[in-house]
Parts: C-alpha cells; sequence; structure tokens
C-alpha cells in the first residue's frame, strides 16, 4: 500500500478508535432533571430579622411556611416539595447518579432566603455524593432581569392567622382580624441576574477547572482553543449581555458545559423580559414584562440564541459530542397537540394558551441542529416530537415538578448507536411530608372560626404519602379554583350534575334539543331516553363493564381530565385501567360522527365533543413513561 495511503489509512482508524471510545465511555452515563423544585427554605434564617416563623408543636422547631389555603389554591405546593426534594436528592444518590440539571424555577420566587437555602442542600449533595448539578434559569428566578422589593402575605402565623413578610416597609397593610402585623425583612425581596448567578456559580453558571469545556453565546473561543482563564472572563455578568429591544440591555446567562468527556449540557436561558411601553431606560425589573411566555419571544427578540444553538450543535456534530440541551421552556406544544380544541373550548385566554409555543418554535430548534430538549414550566409530564420541513426531528421533553402532581424527575441515561433511555421517576414516598400538619390543622380551626367560605378540605391531612398529597392537592385545586376559573358555566354545571350513565344515555339518544334541556324534561323524552337506555345496556354487556361499577360523576370524570393532562400515561396508576376503558368507549360513541361539522351541534354537545376530543389526546400521545429516543432520526419507542 503507498505509504501516503497508509498514513490516511491510520488516520481514519484513530479517529474511528477515538468516537467509539468515546460513545463507549458515554454509554450508561446518565443525567437526571429536577425542574419546578419551587424550593421554599423552610428552615432557613433571615439575616436581618430575628423572626424564626412558626413553632411547630410536633418538632418543637421553628418553620417558614405557607398557609395550606394558599397551596391549595396555587398550581404548585410551597411547603411539602422541600422534603420531596431533598427524597428525590436521596434517590438519585442512591441511584449513583452523578450529574444533576435543573431547568429553573428552583426557589420560589428568587428570594435570598431560599437561593442560599437551595446552595446549601446543592452543596451538601455535591461534597457527600459528589453529583455534580446545572442549573438554567427559570421565570421564578429571576422573576425580572434586576432585583426587586417584594413579599407575600400568606404565610402562616400564630393563631392560624395569616403573617405577611415583606422586603421594605410600607409595602403591605394588613388585616389584624385576619393576619399578623407585617414582619420585614430584605431577605424576602426578588434577586435578580446578579445576586442569583453569584449565589449559584457554583452549579453551571461559571466555569470549573474539572469540566472539559464550558462557554457562552458572547465567548470568543471555542472548545479546540479553549482554556478555564478564558472561560473565567467570559462568565462575568458584565460580558453576558444583550439588547432585548432598543436602549434597554439584560443578561444572558446560557452556557454550554462537558463535564465528562463527550458530553456536552447545553442550558439555555429562555427567559426574555421585554420592556413595557412607555418603560424608562432605568434598570428597574418593573419596566419588563414578566418571561413566562417563553420561547415565541425568543424568536422575537432573543435570535442570538438561535445562532449559538446552531454554532454549538454544529460543533458538537464535528467533534462527535452528544448534545443535550435543556432549559425553563417547553419547545413544542405541551398539550398533546389539543391546542385548538382547547382554544375552542375555553378560549384564547384560557389554561395558559399563551405559554404554548408556536410551531415555528420547534422547526427553528431542530434546523439549528438540537435533536433532545429537556423542559419544565407546565409542572406537566409530556412528550413532543417535531420533524421540520428540511427532514430534521427534535424531542421536547416536559419534565413534571415535585411540587405538583406528578411528582417526578426525568433520567436519562445514555446508550450505544445513539440511543438515549429517558424514565420517569416519580417520588411517590417522602420522608417527613406530613411534618407541618398539626400547623394546617391550627389554620384550619382559625378559618372556621372566622366563617370563611370554600375553607380547604381537611381530609387532605389523612393522606397516607406524598403521592397521595399531590393528588389531593390537584383535587382541590379543581374544587377551589379551576372549576371558577376556566370553564364555560353552562358545561361546569352540566357536567356536575350528571352521572355516567347519564352521558352513556345522552350518548345514544336521538333527538335534536341540548342535553340541559333533555335532563331537566326527561318526562318529554321518556320514549327516546327507554331506547338509548336499552342501547347502554347491550353497550355494557358488549364491553364486559358491570354496570354497578358504571358509577362515577361528571366530577370525577373532571378531575380524570386533569390527571392525565399532568401527568399522562402515569395518571392510570390514579384512574384505573378499567375506568379509562370506560371513559374511551363513551368517547367513541360521542365522537362517532366527530369528522362532522361541530358547529352544527348544540352548544352542550359541542362542547362535551370538544372535552372528550381534549380528553383523549391527553390519553393516548407519545410515551411519556419510559421510554427511548433515537438521536439520529428522532424515533420514539415505549419501553414500558
Amino acid at each position: 500500500m503507498n505509504s501516503k495511503f497508509k498514513i490516511i489509512a491510520l488516520f481514519f482508524i484513530l479517529n474511528y478508535t477515538v468516537s467509539a471510545q468515546k460513545v463507549k465511555n458515554l454509554n450508561g452515563t446518565q443525567v437526571a432533571f429536577l425542574s419546578d423544585v419551587h424550593l421554599q427554605d423552610l428552615f432557613g434564617g433571615f439575616s436581618d430579622s430575628d423572626y424564626k416563623g412558626i413553632l411547630n408543636p410536633k418538632t418543637g422547631e421553628y418553620a417558614l411556611v405557607r398557609t395550606m389555603s394558599s397551596q391549595l389554591h396555587s398550581t404548585r405546593i410551597f411547603n411539602e416539595n422541600y422534603f420531596a426534594f431533598i427524597a428525590a436528592l436521596e434517590d438519585i444518590a442512591k441511584r449513583k447518579i452523578k450529574y444533576v440539571a435543573l431547568p429553573g424555577d428552583y426557589t420560589d420566587d428568587g428570594q435570598p432566603i431560599h437561593v442560599r437555602g437551595l446552595a446549601r442542600i446543592l452543596e451538601q449533595y455535591t461534597k457527600k455524593y459528589g453529583i455534580e448539578f446545572f442549573i438554567t434559569t427559570g421565570n421564578h428566578d429571576p422573576v425580572g432581569p434586576f432585583a426587586q422589593e417584594s413579599g407575600k402575605e400568606d404565610f402562616l402565623g400564630k393563631e392560624g392567622k395569616s403573617q405577611p413578610i415583606y422586603s421594605k416597609d410600607g409595602m403591605y397593610k394588613p388585616n389584624l382580624n385576619i393576619e399578623q402585623p407585617v414582619i420585614v425583612t430584605a431577605d424576602i425581596a426578588k434577586m435578580g441576574y446578579l445576586g442569583i448567578t453569584d449565589q449559584l456559580q457554583n452549579f453551571g453558571f461559571h466555569p470549573n477547572k474539572k469540566y472539559k469545556f464550558w462557554a457562552t453565546p458572547f465567548s470568543n473561543y471555542s472548545s479546540e482553543n479553549y482554556s478555564f482563564e478564558k472561560a473565567l472572563e467570559s462568565a462575568k455578568l458584565t460580558n453576558r449581555v444583550y439588547e432585548v429591544a432598543a436602549g434597554y440591555e439584560v443578561p444572558d446567562v446560557s452556557y454550554v458545559v462537558e463535564p465528562i468527556d463527550g458530553l456536552w449540557l447545553m442550558a439555555i436561558d429562555g427567559n426574555v423580559y421585554i420592556p413595557k411601553k412607555n418603560a424608562s431606560t432605568e434598570k428597574d425589573s418593573k419596566n419588563y414584562n414578566e418571561a413566562s411566555t417563553g420561547y415565541n419571544n425568543v424568536l422575537s427578540n432573543k435570535k442570538h440564541l438561535i445562532k449559538w444553538v446552531e454554532t454549538i450543535s454544529a460543533e458538537a456534530k464535528k467533534q462527535g459530542k452528544t448534545l443535550i440541551a435543556f432549559s425553563h421552556f417547553p419547545m413544542i406544544d405541551f398539550n398533546d397537540d389539543a391546542s385548538a380544541e382547547i382554544k375552542e373550548l375555553l378560549g384564547p385566554n384560557k389554561w395558559q394558551l399563551n405559554r404554548v409555543p408556536v410551531e415555528e418554535v420547534a422547526q427553528v430548534f431542530a434546523d439549528a441542529g438540537l435533536k433532545i430538549h429537556f423542559g419544565g414550566h407546565m409542572h406537566i409530564n409530556d412528550t413532543g416530537v417535531r420533524t421540520s420541513a428540511k427532514g430534521n426531528t427534535l424531542v421536547n421533553i416536559q419534565t413534571p415538578s415535585l411540587a405538583a402532581y406528578i411528582p417526578a424527575y426525568k433520567l436519562l441515561t445514555l446508550k450505544k448507536d445513539n440511543i438515549v433511555d429517558i424514565q420517569t421517576i416519580t417520588i411517590d414516598n417522602v420522608p417527613r411530608y406530613d411534618e407541618l400538619f398539626d400547623l394546617y390543622k391550627m389554620e384550619y380551626q382559625f378559618l372556621q372560626s372566622q366563617n370563611m367560605q370554600d375553607i380547604w378540605n381537611i381530609d387532605i391531612l389523612k393522606t397516607k404519602n406524598y403521592h397521595d398529597f399531590t393528588d389531593f392537592h390537584l383535587k382541590e385545586l379543581v374544587r377551589l379554583r379551576f372549576l371558577k376559573d376556566d370553564w364555560p358555566s353552562a358545561f361546569k354545571d352540566f357536567i356536575l350534575n350528571v352521572s355516567a350513565k347519564d352521558l352513556l344515555v345522552l350518548a345514544n339518544i336521538q333527538s335534536d334539543k341540548d342535553f340541559d334541556f333533555i335532563l331537566k324534561n326527561k318526562e318529554q323524552f321518556q320514549k327516546e331516553w327507554n331506547e338509548a337506555e336499552a342501547k347502554s345496556e347491550k353497550i355494557l354487556t358488549q364491553n364486559n363493564f358491570k354496570k354497578d361499577n358504571f358509577n362515577w360523576t361528571g366530577y370525577d370524570l373532571l378531575v380524570d381530565f386533569y390527571r392525565f393532562r399532568s401527568a399522562d400515561e402515569l395518571a392510570l396508576a390514579d384512574v384505573g385501567t378499567q375506568r379509562a376503558k370506560e371513559y374511551k368507549v363513551l368517547s367513541n360513541l360521542f365522537l362517532e360522527d366527530s369528522k362532522a361539522d361541530l358547529s352544527k351541534d348544540n352548544p352542550l354537545q359541542k362542547q362535551m365533543k370538544l372535552f372528550l376530543i381534549i380528553f383523549n389526546k391527553f390519553m393516548h400521545e407519545v410515551p411519556a413513561d419510559h421510554f427511548s429516543v433515537d438521536l439520529k432520526n428522532g424515533e420514539i419507542k415505549s419501553l414500558k
């Protein structure tokens, strides 16, 4: 063989060997994703106040606790998630996982006391187990680009009253009949980028000498001429700013890191703080809109991120690196492609439809080279897939929150041949989750003494584990908030007063009258009702359904609707496979003519069909529990 060709052949062999070695080394490497932890440091202390919180008679210790009433009206739990976070970290340590990513909203609202608490916990697990943490920003941390005064009026105080805590005197005037006097501490203000990244710099925001590579969208070096000194200079916040709009300069703390040879983790800062109309150019967070919309605003006001993703993706491909991206915001419709029906049923301003990324987001980032992305923000378990017109596929994995139903984290395991294994690890049993229950009893008794309306259901304090606690939290959210806020009044009245057997009959009845009219005037439709009831009996028999078991209510259906929306296929553990089959049969009956124009239906018939179309999409979409993703083509396979 010609010596020139020998050299070339040797070069390719060596290249292949190095690449193969990298793949071999990464095989089995695991990364855990814990999103929307919303940590409130229950046992943290204020640096400028003697206030310790409320004394817990169960433990004899003070705790900084929010009221049960406030957390049962919120889409997130405020208190028990502290213990769930510890339980998740213990589970991760037991599995010997060394890399953990936190895709934003890791604190309550970026307050100093909670940021310090988070740093302390992460440092403990780094020191004890050698875990490396990588954080990106969420819309709760920071809430705005710069620090701002703030506070909450819903902490739990003495006698079961609410305890307002604010960062500045005069921000809140309490009602002393039901609230304690205001506590003032700077530690409850909302930190901006500077404070948060300084406090948490050891968790990805700044380079570490152990990293093989670390860079930002503003770095002027590549992995080939990388040095720690260059990275240190690049990490300064003054070197990580961009103009979000003319005259408004804000930080962007995106970064890419190589913690182990061959693995690149891309932490994208998806926060876009667009200035309000007529805002001054001062560095005041009140001049900016919140960042909760996510990637839709990246397309218009943070375009440099797209170019950066494209550059890093190309470099990763060239060097044979495995690139895994994560950020706070989803890149693909998280409603199982039911957003159009949700908009038609509930209206454009409900169910956070403004947070649904437009289709262009997935197309742009798929074509920029991303193969897989882990998001959070929505507190739901979901998997989305999009293939662009150019044939590039992006898989978006929605990480559940530990502070909501269903509490879980995602575990990625790298396999051979560009295959990744994704597991959803539920945190069902949490030590100490009931530690605060005696305090809640005191709160409940005070609310009763004040003859408060719509008091939360004290039976939540009878739950036996954290899974059941979050499930109860969801049911109370439905009762206390979602029923009032989400649904058209006619549909709500109908669904709350209808039984499973009624729905089965209505699905079979032949009448041009609206459902509510039929139910209220059954005697006028006795013949039609009897005929439909006979059909219903046959359907139950054909499907081996026991008549006595087909006894759920419209309210049960609504709760299960929210369960599937939040937990995807994991909701089956609480709904039950039998009831899920019953829902499917009922849906088929209502939707057998769903290809017809729904506008021809009466209002309630149309709303019921839209509801069931959405429900079916929630139940029967892409795998979201345990599955594999082929990074070469985006193919997803269930591993259950």
